[in-house]
């Protein structure tokens, strides 16, 4: 248990994910934001080499900000941030006499799936 803080049961893991899911959704709002921005940000890059400003580039550094914001607070928790993209978290657990990890992707309902630290949500198994 060295590596984790904390050790969540399935129950504690869906009890603190409905308090999580606001931030996992402005997380994912956030990063939908910074991706609407990509058209603007080549002139707002060549603006900044030459030392102008840009709305582009204020809006979307407040946006990276946000990002970092809310994965320190779901981190705080315990959980791990795996994918802004997909909304996917980790809560570390102890599943048939080992560590593995609770894997919840943003939308789903509750978690119920798991897989190893070494794997990844392409081999998550049903709880």
């Amino acid at each position: 248990m060295d590596q984790f803080e904390r050790l969540f049961t399935p129950e504690e893991a869906n009890q603190l994910l409905d308090s999580l899911r606001p931030s996992v959704d402005q997380l994912v709002e956030a990063r939908n934001q910074v991706s609407e921005l990509r058209p603007d940000l080549a002139g707002a890059l060549q603006k900044a080499i030459n030392n102008g400003g840009s709305l582009a580039t204020g809006r979307l550094m407040g946006l990276l900000q946000r990002i970092r914001s809310l994965v320190d607070r779901i981190q705080a928790q315990g959980v791990l941030v795996k994918d802004i993209d997909q909304g996917l978290l980790d809560f570390p657990a102890r599943h048939q006499g080992r560590i593995v990890f609770l894997c919840w992707k943003h939308g789903e309902g509750e978690i119920a799936f798991w897989h190893d630290l070494e794997s990844g949500f392409a081999s998550r198994q049903p709880l």
